[in-house]
């Protein structure tokens, strides 16, 4: 299988879900700019966002696909199958209880999320965390069949359904605000719809891939089917596994709490400016790390099934490689172009210079840390393909009070961009601890080239950083507000001529573009 060829097919649509997704902050920047109410969606949105990463990509994900793929591996597909149906059957009850327990303690979830909103914020934010909090079991569901599809090297419909929440989002600020604002109702609310309908339309997507691969999970809707199902060996495996998982993703939603409820206590539009600059910075995390965590995991897995230690190394290898040819330039690009990129994409309408300034020293902060947030996207599954959470969870709860530590030094100084930088940082700080730790124990053994394929991308990022500071500096990215037109074509040169002389360093340099093409 060429890894390369899936990892684009994965990038592609991914590349496809982050534009999308860019189109949608930029409605909400335009229609409703930074401010208390933009401030109560992205808290709502937050709530049942971060119990998805918590309890379905997080947690569920990091423990289902090793055990998925293990067992495929050893067993074959009709005792995966059982499994698949018995996992099924227990998260669909538990989801049930979660979202009941989700609608009815909004209000505390809320002002534990963002005490400092002030009081119609507050409203707000209650209203659409009950309307999108369902959100989360469809999302959990959605999960199970991506870990599913993934493991049967089906990746196309996992990667291409988030697409459907952002055109669902983007009806909702087009066509449903003015219906709401016509009603006398809070137009921010209407976006609470489109996250529900997007939610609803991401399931529906993932029963006929399911179909087609014929592991679609018969759930059991009785109390007799949920006895059956939860007494299934492998879902107690599961669990177990589950449990240091959960512990690891709760240290990171919970930073993010805590960033989030900081914020709130900010000047208003800091928790906006911080999830603006947050959005674009998902360009290269989602394009790079997540399509390279999504290919190996179960690659990664198959190959300590089967004890190939040699394969296991190498496939860790080629994907930090590819992270450090494709994810560098990105940080030197976030570092030096900032503002010409928040400018063009979202300074309009509502959104005003100010609004610009202040995400753009938000998107510095991430920058700055944006190597650490995609390699441990490729570093993390090398600890759950062995099935070790608990090394990841320990380095992760010493990173969460490293950054609480940072906070404390640095939003005094730099307001809410202290958190994006205190995160950056923190990201740094985690993805060479967990080297370390696979080198340590041998798990990953570096090939003999690092130190002058390091050289050589360094010199490249050096010339691509050079031209892009010239850029920003010599054209009036806020001026040509009056021609967007202008300024997106001038972005568009600036960044293929940025590209081009990049990769063109990269080649006169030596680099064999080609050798990424890595088949296993």
């Amino acid at each position: 299988m060429n890894l390369l060829r899936a990892a684009s097919l994965v990038s592609a649509w991914t590349l496809a879900s982050r534009i999308t997704g860019l189109v949608r902050e930029q409605l909400i920047a335009a229609a409703f700019g930074a401010s208390s109410a933009t401030d109560a969606y992205q808290v709502a949105f937050r709530i049942p966002n971060l119990l998805r990463r918590l309890f379905a990509e997080g947690a569920f994900s990091q423990a289902f696909v090793p055990i998925l793929a293990a067992s495929r591996a050893r067993q074959g597909d009709e005792a995966t199958s059982r499994l698949i149906d018995a996992v099924a059957t227990v998260l669909l009850w538990v989801l049930l209880l979660v979202c009941l327990l989700g609608v009815l303690g909004a209000p505390v979830l809320v002002w534990l999320m963002a005490s400092g909103l002030p009081e119609q914020g507050q409203a707000d934010a209650v209203t659409m965390t009950r309307w999108m909090f369902p959100y989360i079991g469809c999302m959990s569901l959605v999960a199970l069949s991506a870990g599913i599809l993934n493991t049967w090297r089906r990746f196309a419909v996992p990667a291409a359904t988030p697409v459907l929440l952002n055109l669902s989002v983007i009806g909702a600020a087009w066509w449903l605000a003015p219906v709401f604002e016509r009603q006398g109702w809070p137009p921010i609310r209407s976006l609470a719809v489109g996250v529900m309908i997007g939610g609803l339309l991401q399931l529906a997507l993932q029963v006929p891939a399911l179909l087609r691969i014929g592991v679609f999970p018969r759930v059991g809707l009785t109390p007799a089917r949920f006895r059956a199902a939860w007494a299934h060996d492998g879902v107690h495996h599961i669990l177990r596994q589950m449990a240091p998982a959960l512990l690891g993703v709760s240290v990171a939603q919970l930073s993010l709490l805590i960033n989030t409820q900081i914020a709130s206590h900010l000047q208003p539009g800091s928790v906006s400016w911080l999830t603006y600059a947050d959005r674009l910075m998902e360009f290269p995390t989602a394009l790079l790390g997540v399509a390279l965590g999504v290919v190996l995991l179960p690659q990664l897995s198959a190959a300590q099934a089967s004890g190939e230690s040699e394969r296991y190394s190498a496939l860790l290898d080629w994907g930090l490689r590819l992270v450090v040819l494709l994810a560098l330039p990105c940080a030197v690009a976030l570092l030096v172009f900032p503002q010409p990129l928040v400018a063009v994409l979202y300074h309009y309408g509502q959104f005003k210079p100010t609004d610009v300034n202040q995400t753009v020293i938000a998107l510095m902060g991430y920058g700055a840390g944006l190597l650490g947030l995609v390699a441990i996207k490729v570093l993390a599954p090398g600890f759950y393909a062995r099935q070790d959470i608990r090394t990841p969870v320990r380095i992760a709860i010493t990173v969460l009070v490293l950054t609480q530590l940072m906070n404390l030094a640095l939003v005094p100084l730099l307001g809410h961009a202290g958190l994006a930088l205190s995160i950056g940082l923190a990201a740094l700080v985690n993805a060479t601890w967990l080297l370390i730790g696979l080198r340590r124990r041998g798990s990953y053994r570096p090939s003999a080239e690092w130190r002058g394929f390091l050289l050589r991308i360094g010199l490249a990022c050096g010339v691509m950083g050079v031209g892009l500071a010239w850029a920003a500096r010599a054209i009036d990215w806020i001026g040509l507000g009056a021609s967007p037109g202008l300024r997106v074509l001038w972005l568009a040169g600036v960044l293929v001529a940025a590209a081009l002389a990049y990769f063109g360093s990269l080649l006169l340099a030596g680099v064999q573009l080609r050798q990424f093409a890595r088949r296993h």
